[in-house]
């Protein structure tokens, strides 16, 4: 457990100190989503590159905790090249994870997310950019919020 656990501090570090796919948009961004949780302030857009059902592209901007950043950034790794339907699948894996007693073994690098739940009140940090991902691929215009 342990092993896990420094693992998880290491994997959150290295995604906030060095956010992926940060601080830029897309070159052929046509989904957009932004959104806020007014708890601790954390604010991100997502924009999303499609073609032909496919992420082609995706980045995030704004600013979080270490938590939600880190968060933000491994989503975005996870997601690019990724069908649609595909990233629907890994948001319910990541909420599933975050949100029940799951190991996350068939999330791959993201079951590292699974420290998270130690940390209740952390929980609506980690999943912040996913459901403004959901929201972008949806079209939705609405500002997201976790409350």
């Amino acid at each position: 457990m342990s092993d896990l656990r420094d693992l998880y501090e290491e994997v959150i570090l290295d995604h906030n100190r060095n956010p992926r796919n940060f601080l830029r948009k897309p070159a052929e961004t046509n989904r957009h989503a932004h959104g806020y949780n007014p708890l601790c302030g954390d604010e991100f857009e997502v924009n999303i590159s499609i073609k032909d059902d496919v992420i082609e592209d995706i980045a995030f901007e704004g600013a979080g905790c270490a938590i939600s950043t880190a968060s933000a950034s491994l989503m975005t790794e996870a997601l690019k090249g990724k069908s649609v339907k595909d990233a629907q699948k890994l948001f319910q894996g990541v909420h599933h994870l975050l949100t029940e007693a799951d190991d996350g073994q068939d999330l791959g690098k993201l079951a590292v997310l699974s420290g998270v739940r130690e940390y209740p009140m952390r929980i609506k940090c980690a999943t912040l950019a996913w459901h403004i991902m959901q929201a972008a691929l949806r079209n939705e215009q609405d500002t997201v919020t976790t409350e």
